[in-house]
C-alpha cells in the first residue's frame, strides 16, 4: 500500500519513522517533508491547502491512506475532501476537527454532554472580558485564544496586570474570540485515544513541558520536551477518564452529526475531584507523538487504515513497550519569540549511535549542510528501563548534538524523577 503522510515537524518525522517499518507499506510519501522525513519517504512538493492537488496526487499514485499530521489541514477541511473521492483518512472532518479549533466549542459541548472541565466564559471583546473578570473569576485565571495558535495561545494570568497584558495581545484593539477558564489546580497529564467515531482504543499516555525554561517557568512554547507513559495517570484514573471524558466526547460527536475519527488527544487536570478536561487536540502532540512512537510495538499502517476504515474494533488492543521513552527539545536560540534561522547542525549520526533517535522539525538542507529553520528544530529521543535511564540516554544523545544556536530544558521529566 502507498501512504501519504502531510506535515513537516517532529510530530511527523516520528510517523514516518513509524509508518515506515510497517510491512504493509509499499511506498510512502511525505509533504513537504523534511531532512529527516526524506529517510523514511520519498518527499513531494504538495501544498497542504490546495486540495484538488492532494486529491490528483493522491489519484495519480495510488495512494491508499492519507495521514494528516498537522491540526491546520484538518481544521481546514482537507479530510472531508478525501473521504468525498473515498480516499481513506486518518484524521477528523472539518466540523469534529472544531474539538481543537475551537476551545469555545469543546467547552460548549463539555456542558451540554456533563463532562468535567473547568468553569468557563466565552467573550469576545476586551469589555466582555474584562466585566466576566470582575464578575466571576479569581485569579489565578485561564485565558485562552479560541483557536489555533500551535500550543501558544494560552496564558495563566496571576494578576490584573497579566490579565490586561493577556487582552492586548489577543484583543489587539479589535474583536475576537476568547475563553476565559477558572484556574484548575493538580498536575497535568496527556492521554491519547484512537477512535473511528464508535469505537475507542486507548494508545498511551505522556507528560510534555510547556514552559520555555526549567522548573516550567518563562513562556509556553509548543513543547520542549515529554516523556511517556505518564505514571501519575494511573490505570484507574486512565479509565475514569475513558469513561467521564473520552467515551462521552465521542458519543456526543456522533449524536450531532459530527462523528470524530482519528486520534483524541486529551489534556488532563488531574484534580483532587478526578480528571478534568483541559483541552482536547485533534492530532498527536508533539513532542509526544515521539515518545508514543518509540514505545508502539504494532503496525502504524494496519492500526492508522482500520481508523480510517471505521474497523477499530477488529484490531486488539494496542502494545507498548515496558520502557520509558523520553524526548529533549533542541530549540534555535530566541524561541518562542523570533528564534535564530540558519545555525548549522552536526553530530546527529553520533546522537543515534550512541542509542538515541533524532527526529527533525525545524530543519532544511543548504547544500550538503543541515541548518536550523524553525524554532523547536530537533527533538532527541530515548528509552530506559525507567525514567532515570530514558533521563541520561536522551541527555548523551543532546550532548552528542553540534548545534551552537540551540539550547534546551536540562530538567525535562523532573517530576517523575523527584517521586
Amino acid at each position: 500500500m502507498n501512504v501519504l503522510l502531510l506535515g513537516s515537524g517532529g510530530r511527523e518525522h516520528a510517523l514516518a519513522w513509524k509508518l515506515a517499518q510497517s510491512a504493509l507499506l509499499d511506498t510512502l510519501y511525505a509533504a513537504p517533508g523534511n531532512p529527516g522525513i526524506a529517510a523514511h519517504a520519498t518527499c513531494v512538493a504538495l501544498d497542504a491547502t490546495d486540495h484538488a492537488a492532494v486529491v490528483d496526487f493522491v489519484r495519480d499514485h495510488d495512494v491508499g491512506l492519507v495521514v494528516i499530521g498537522p491540526e491546520a489541514p484538518l481544521v481546514d477541511g482537507l479530510g472531508d475532501t478525501l473521504r468525498a473521492g473515498g480516499v481513506p483518512v486518518f484524521g477528523p472532518d472539518r466540523a469534529a476537527a472544531q474539538l481543537e479549533g475551537s476551545k469555545g466549542f469543546t467547552k460548549d459541548l463539555c456542558r451540554r454532554a456533563e463532562i468535567p472541565t473547568a468553569g468557563y466564559v466565552r467573550v469576545n471583546n476586551r469589555t466582555e472580558a474584562e466585566a466576566a473578570l470582575a464578575g466571576t473569576f479569581s485569579y489565578p485565571v485561564v485565558i485562552k485564544a479560541d483557536g489555533l495558535a500551535a500550543g501558544k495561545g494560552v496564558v495563566i494570568a496571576t494578576s490584573e496586570a497579566e490579565a490586561a497584558a493577556a487582552f492586548d495581545t489577543m484583543f489587539g484593539g479589535g474583536d475576537a474570540p476568547v475563553v476565559l477558564e477558572e484556574f484548575l489546580d493538580g498536575e497535568e497529564a496527556s492521554l491519547f485515544v484512537l477512535t473511528d467515531g464508535v469505537s475507542l482504543m486507548p494508545f498511551g499516555s505522556a507528560q510534555d513541558h510547556k514552559r520555555v525554561g526549567e522548573g516550567d517557568t518563562g513562556p509556553n512554547t509548543g513543547g520542549m520536551g515529554a516523556y511517556s507513559p505518564a505514571p501519575v495517570l494511573t490505570p484507574a484514573l486512565e479509565r475514569q477518564a475513558i469513561e467521564r471524558i473520552v467515551a462521552p466526547t465521542v458519543k456526543a460527536m456522533a449524536d450531532e452529526g459530527m462523528p470524530f475519527s482519528g486520534v483524541l488527544y486529551a489534556g488532563l487536570m488531574l484534580t483532587a475531584a478526578g480528571p478534568k478536561l483541559i483541552e482536547y487536540n485533534a492530532r498527536f502532540g508533539d513532542p509526544e507523538c515521539q515518545v508514543l512512537m518509540l514505545r508502539y510495538q504494532g503496525d502504524l499502517v494496519e492500526m492508522l487504515l482500520a481508523v480510517a476504515q471505521g474497523r477499530l474494533a477488529a484490531l486488539p488492543a494496542a502494545q507498548f513497550s515496558d520502557d520509558v521513552a523520553m524526548t529533549v527539545v533542541l530549540a534555535a536560540a530566541g524561541y518562542p519569540g523570533t528564534p535564530a534561522a540558519g545555525g548549522t547542525i552536526r553530530g546527529i549520526d553520533a546522537a543515534e549511535a550512541g542509542g538515541a533517535v533524532v527526529f527533525q522539525a525545524g530543519t532544511r538542507r543548504d547544500g550538503e549542510t543541515l541548518v536550523a529553520s524553525g524554532g523547536r528544530v530537533l527533538a532527541v529521543t530515548a528509552t530506559g528501563a525507567d525514567i532515570a535511564v530514558a533521563r541520561d540516554a536522551a541527555y548523551r544523545g543532546i550532548d552528542a548534538v553540534d548545534f551552537p544556536d540551540g539550547f534546551c530544558r536540562r530538567d525535562i521529566g523532573w517530576r517523575e524523577l523527584a517521586r
